[in-house]
């Protein structure tokens, strides 16, 4: 199955070279998700309140542990794959842990969601973002029509909002940001895919935690020592523990995709807003003060 989303990802054309960040990949996704299930032994008479700060402390450490040797040993890992993986191992403990607790129809929904998830997360690693040749005939016309529209060359980046992505070294019209997660740029072309996958993750993750806390509460019925704790359960929570830390950065981070769509600006340019001349306006305040703004312009 991994090799077939691996296939899935990065074409048909599977390489030595391509299959090496994969296998990397793979390797710290499970040395993650097995520390993570040494949690609830380790914690087994806490509540969850007090295992997630854990496991946010032991998924750091992880990724600490694993840059450090990605150094030493020269080699590197694939964000994509790391996301299908995980993707792969909460359906997995889901398959076999859960779903015989949950009806036909549920089990049917979940599943679809998971693969529009999987084809979504292709869909933007192979697609085109808004690639643009810069000062290409294409690029030309938009000034000429600009021009004449009584707009300067100063601010024609601004309105065509074309912005230059050092990862992938290309121009990319309505640029947002370089998602290594997803493998590509945010752009013009693809940014609702982006936050409707982002959605999906988050609806998908919800749905996890809601059917496994079913399962977790049985473990807590019952008071069981270290030892009585089976491997399911200790899956089973830590994988909800997993996806409860998702679903938190997620959340704020379609929430700060919402505020950038309302006030119509994107993260790159808010972050980067100084490096842009066309951004700045002089505003003179009742006081005859000067200040600069960054303000936005539709496309």
């Amino acid at each position: 199955m991994a090799l077939l989303g691996l296939g899935f990802l990065w074409g048909p054309r599977v390489s030595t070279d391509s299959l090496r960040p994969f296998v990397v990949s793979a390797i710290l996704v499970s040395i993650s998700q097995f520390s993570l299930s040494l949690v609830p032994i380790f914690c087994d008479s806490s509540s969850l309140f007090v295992m997630l700060p854990v496991s946010a402390l032991v998924l750091v450490a992880v990724a600490v542990i694993g840059g450090v040797l990605k150094r030493l040993l020269r080699v590197s890992a694939s964000a994509p794959a790391l996301v299908f993986l995980n993707i792969f191992f909460v359906f997995g403990v889901y398959t076999v842990f859960i779903r015989q607790e949950v009806s036909l129809l549920v089990n049917a929904a979940l599943y679809a969601e998971s693969a529009l998830l999987v084809f979504g997360l292709y869909s933007i690693l192979r697609g085109d973002p808004g690639y643009v040749a810069y000062g290409s005939v294409l690029l030309s016309n938009d000034q000429d029509s600009l021009t004449e529209s009584g707009y300067t060359t100063e601010n024609l980046c601004l309105q065509i909002r074309v912005r230059y992505c050092k990862k992938c070294k290309k121009h990319i019209k309505g640029f947002d940001h370089h998602c290594p997660a997803f493998g590509n740029c945010i752009g013009l072309k693809n940014h609702r895919l982006f936050i409707l996958l982002l959605i999906g993750f988050i609806l998908s993750e919800i749905s996890f935690i809601k059917f496994s806390s079913q399962s977790v509460s049985e473990v807590y019925a019952v008071p069981k020592s270290r030892l009585e704790m089976d491997i399911s359960r200790n899956l089973v929570i830590s994988t909800m523990l997993f996806s409860i830390l998702q679903v938190l950065w997620q959340v704020i981070f379609l929430m700060w995709h919402v505020y950038c769509i309302c006030f119509n600006i994107k993260t790159d340019e808010w972050i980067n807003w100084t490096t842009y001349p066309e951004f700045h306006r002089t505003l003179q305040s009742q006081s005859d003060k000067a200040v600069d703004w960054p303000f936005s312009m539709r496309y």
